[in-house]
């Protein structure tokens, strides 16, 4: 089944892309899609009007962050397809039937990996080595690897993204769809695309501030979907904090020394550490039932569907 061009819509969440967002439609417009929303954030050089200008639908965000712009643009989208990218011109238009190709055969969630082959200056060496350490934290936390988790080029269809529980604001939002795609069972592929340096607009990434935040968003996240790596890490430091006071404490001792109060402060780390990573383990446990009862409820709604 190949997906018609009127069954998809190109969305495109905006802050101020005047020297890209007008070629960028036009581009898909000759390509035969028709469906274009620009979910504006405000800008201030006259992006909307250039938007509307060469097709597109524009509206107006009323909150802040590109995860904002998302959130409120599946609230108005119609089409049954999806293929979402950044207005700043750093993804090719080319690559737009190869994202939706694997919608076709069944999958819910095509993320486009930048990291393959990316162009020689698209990305500088802080960007690309946080790149690879928060896609390996996120194998790590949630179980899956999927290659790029903060690639803006994603197509998905309109029922799984609207199955997300989607609450991030800002750029931590492609982190919380992965962990939301990964939670909810869906079919997620991987798709290798051209990643183009910027070719003149100004990045809104801050590469320290936004990597804490979207390391946070992958540790918050675990507490739902692999508890015992969430509360596992919080009962482990809580130990090693406890094993820390106890080695002092036999050092002092062997001197003849007792630190009656150190003693009891060790004991009490080292015992909430393991019942706090316990707790983990049980959450698990849960989890794991839950999802498994889960599934099987679904499959007596759906008992003509293969199991995933």
């Amino acid at each position: 089944m190949n997906i018609e061009r009127d069954e998809v819509c190109i969305f495109i969440p905006t802050l101020n892309e005047a020297p890209t967002i007008g070629e960028l439609i036009e581009g898909f417009r000759q390509r035969g899609f028709q469906h274009i929303l620009v979910m504006d954030g405000n800008s201030t050089d006259g992006t909307p009007d250039i938007a509307r200008s060469a097709g597109a639908v524009v509206r107006t965000q009323t909150g802040k962050g590109k995860g904002n712009a998302i959130i409120e643009a599946v609230e108005i989208i119609d089409e049954p397809y999806v293929l979402m990218l950044d207005g700043d011109g750093t993804y090719s238009l080319d690559d737009a039937d190869k994202m939706l190709n694997p919608l076709s055969l069944g999958f819910d969630h095509v993320i486009g990996d930048r990291l393959v082959n990316p162009e020689g200056e698209a990305f500088t060496r802080l960007n690309l080595l946080g790149n690879q350490l928060l896609n390996l934290l996120f194998k790590i936390a949630h179980g899956r690897d999927l290659c790029d988790i903060l690639s803006g080029y994603r197509a998905f269809t309109l029922h799984s993204i609207r199955q997300m529980t989607l609450k991030e604001s800002g750029f931590e939002i492609e982190t919380e769809m992965a962990v939301e795609a990964v939670r909810n069972g869906q079919r997620i592929t991987v798709v290798p695309v051209r990643y183009i340096a910027r070719p003149g607009t100004v990045t809104k990434l801050n590469p320290l501030q936004d990597g804490a935040r979207i390391f946070s968003t992958i540790y918050r996240l675990a507490k739902m979907n692999n508890p015992i790596f969430y509360f596992g890490i919080i009962g482990l430091f809580i130990s090693l904090a406890g094993g820390v006071t106890g080695i002092y404490v036999i050092l002092e001792w062997f001197r003849n020394v007792e630190h009656l109060p150190l003693t009891i402060l060790t004991v009490l780390l080292i015992t909430i550490g393991f019942q706090i990573f316990m707790f983990g383990v049980i959450s698990d446990m849960l989890l794991g039932f839950h999802r498994e009862t889960t599934r099987q409820i679904e499959q007596l709604q759906n008992p003509a569907e293969p199991p995933r």
